[in-house]
């Protein structure tokens, strides 16, 4: 069954984009414009604006495009959405915004009390992966999939951690480089390593574990967090399996795949970056220590 029978709302999530799209304006309001009210600020960087655009890009996609749509149909299409959101997007907008603007937040005591402990490597990798794993646990699932206050506030709480756990890898800020290339590497593994119990969870189960996918009366409850009520009202569906030729079990088993191959991807590029990044200040230093002893009057 086709998809145009939920309405361009539900599809596009019109709402959503304009919102977005204010969003992007203030970025460059604030980054371009306004900038020089900012003390301390410096120009935006091309490479700055692209990750931030990239960054609002994909959260339209995954969260306002009919991916969002799909994800309350399709179990797989929800874990693209989880990986991208979590794995992906945090990255581009740590990026995004300047260090400049990350340390006007810090100005404010009790905003860079609660950040400063929530970026602790050790206290962001057990939050993130924590929080991912409760929300996959089946009832708390449930239960958050078919409530539209409770999903939003999880699915901001989530993204909001995603943050936090990226920002000792990807964060611009001389200040906040509290790890080195090699715990960088070691706080890759350490996050594959803990997530690797909820998507095992998901792969080897042998049953379908969520009754927001399963259930109709709970998948249509769910249906209702991106459909319209009075578009529902006129539909009539007994089911996921009307929007896929794929059993529920299987649905759920490549959501879990996918959701497990992203993450090896994504943490594969992070770990390249991370060498290579240590490889040429290895090459900088060396080549300083080399002009340092043809010259011993050069000063470092």
């Amino acid at each position: 069954m086709a998809l145009q029978i939920f309405g361009f709302r539900a599809l596009w999530s019109p709402y959503f984009f304009i919102f977005l799209v204010l969003v992007l304006v203030g970025y460059f309001l604030i980054t371009i414009k306004y900038r020089e009210k900012f003390l301390n600020s410096e120009p935006l960087k091309l490479g700055q604006a692209i990750n931030f655009s990239i960054a609002i890009l994909l959260l339209y996609i995954i969260k306002g495009s009919p991916i969002d749509l799909m994800g309350h149909l399709m179990f797989y299409a929800h874990m693209i959405q989880m990986a991208i959101l979590c794995l992906v997007i945090p990255k581009f907008f740590i990026t995004g915004i300047p260090p400049w603007i990350w340390r006007s937040l810090q100005k404010n005591s009790a905003f860079k009390n609660i950040f400063n402990f929530l970026t602790k490597p050790v206290v962001a990798l057990i939050l993130f992966n924590g929080i991912f794993s409760i929300y996959h646990i089946p009832l708390v699932f449930d239960i958050v999939k078919t409530s539209f206050l409770l999903h939003a506030a999880y699915t901001s709480l989530l993204f909001v951690m995603a943050i936090i756990f990226w920002w000792p890898i990807d964060n611009k800020l001389d200040e906040y480089q509290s790890l080195s290339g090699l715990k960088k590497v070691g706080y890759i593994f350490a996050a594959s390593a803990l997530l690797l119990p909820a998507c095992g969870l998901i792969i080897f189960a042998n049953a379908p574990l969520y009754s927001s996918f399963s259930d109709p009366d709970a998948w249509a409850k769910s249906l209702e967090l991106c459909v319209p009520a009075s578009t529902l009202s006129g539909l009539t569906l007994s089911g996921p399996e009307m929007f896929s030729s794929i059993s529920l079990l299987n649905d759920q088993q490549l959501g879990g795949i996918i959701m497990k191959m992203i993450q090896e991807i994504v943490y594969g590029v992070t770990l390249a970056q991370i060498f290579f990044s240590w490889y040429r200040k290895e090459q900088e230093e060396t080549e300083i220590e080399k002009q340092h002893s043809l010259n011993p009057q050069t000063i470092e």
